[in-house]
Formats: C-alpha cells, structure tokens, sequence
C-alpha cells in the first residue's frame, strides 16, 4: 500500500478521535456553540476531506487490481465513509427529516432527484456512486454496494460503478443490488430482488442478462 492508503486508513480514527476530543471541550467549555462541534466532525468532516481527496485523485469507474503498490481512489472513499458502516444510525437520523438523506447523499456526489422515499434501513455502500431519478421508494433493508472485490491468486480485482435507477421505480425490501445495476423508469421490483453486475432491469419488472 502507497503512504496515501496508509493515511486513509487511518481516517475512522481521526474522526473518533476528533469527536471524543470536541465532546471533551464542550463539557469543559459548555458554550451552547460548542456542543455543535461533534456534529460537524461526524457530518461535515467527512463529505469535506472526501471532496478535498476527490479533486486531486477523483473517484473513477472501471476495473482495478487493490493488490499493486498505487493509491486506489476507492480504497480512500471507503475509509472515509466508514464510519457510517460502524454506526448506521448516524445515517438512520438524517432519514426521519423528509428531504434530508437525499441532500446528505448529493453532498458526496450522488445524483439523487426529488421525492424518494428512503426507508430507515437502508445501506448505500458506496455514496458518490450511485444515480436514482425522481419519486423512486426505497423498500426495507434495500442495499446498494457499487463495488465488488474478488481475490485471486496474487491479484486483488476490485469492479466499480455506478448504481442507477430511473424515476417513478419501487425497489423491494431486502433488495441488494451490486455495480453497475440499472433500473428503467416505472420499474417495480419484488421483495428480496438481487441486482447481479451490470444486471439490467428493465419495465414491467423484466431482468436482462449483462450484457
């Protein structure tokens, strides 16, 4: 791993330090404007240094080997957020706000449009990767991973790209969809679907073999 992936690796414990360090500070110095201090860590920390690292090494979609001595832009991502994987309630809060999640979500890069209903417990693994339109409803427990890591031998193949769904869409509970799913417009899709790579939804609830 490059000096960069050993920094971004280190990102969770920055923030955990960084908030236990502003709670400290706020009880010492119980200033009503201090207490805003460990929300900004948890919320506003992250989406900045990820926007920060995205301008010099941006994101990209494609495939690539994790196991050569080069910076991945996705390993670095996935540090960043992963403080949300080991707290989803952080996120689960934003969610009870109507308009909320889907400003939080547009904050890491997503093309997210209006209307959607975001139930409380679903997972997007991958933020800035994924595209879905207007009045689309998120079911129970929906999960959206943009990535997909598959070992072999000495090689470490990492697969990214983006996840998208096209407005007017229902997405059933318990629904996992991998990289480079995508569901047309006016698509309803039963509980428990799984979205395989680059699976293409289409209408009337009809899957097609990647092509």
């Amino acid at each position: 791993m490059t000096l960069l992936s050993n920094l971004m690796a280190l990102f969770p414990l920055s923030v955990l330090f960084l908030c236990g360090a502003s709670f400290i500070y706020a009880y010492y110095f119980p200033h009503p404007f201090n207490f805003l201090w460990p929300v900004a860590i948890l919320y506003i920390y992250p989406v900045f240094v990820f926007r920060l690292v995205n301008l010099f090494v941006p994101l990209k979609e494609g495939s690539f080997d994790l196991a050569q001595k080069k910076y991945n832009p996705w390993w670095g991502s996935h540090q960043i957020q992963l403080i949300y994987f080991a707290c989803p309630f952080l996120e689960g809060l934003l969610r009870l706000v109507p308009g909320l999640y889907s400003f939080w979500l547009r904050l890491w890069g997503a093309k997210v449009g209006k209307n959607i209903y975001w139930t409380p417990s679903i997972e997007i693994s991958d933020r800035p990767l994924i595209e879905i339109g207007d009045q689309v409803i998120i079911g129970h427990k929906a999960h959206f991973i943009s990535h997909v890591i598959i070992p072999y031998k000495a090689k470490i193949s990492l697969y990214v790209k983006k996840i998208q769904i096209g407005e007017a869409s229902f997405i059933g509970a318990g629904s996992r969809f991998g990289p480079g799913v995508k569901v047309d417009p006016d698509t309803q899709l039963p509980v428990l679907t799984d979205g395989r790579v680059n699976q293409h939804f289409k209408s009337g609830n009809q899957a097609v073999k990647p092509s």
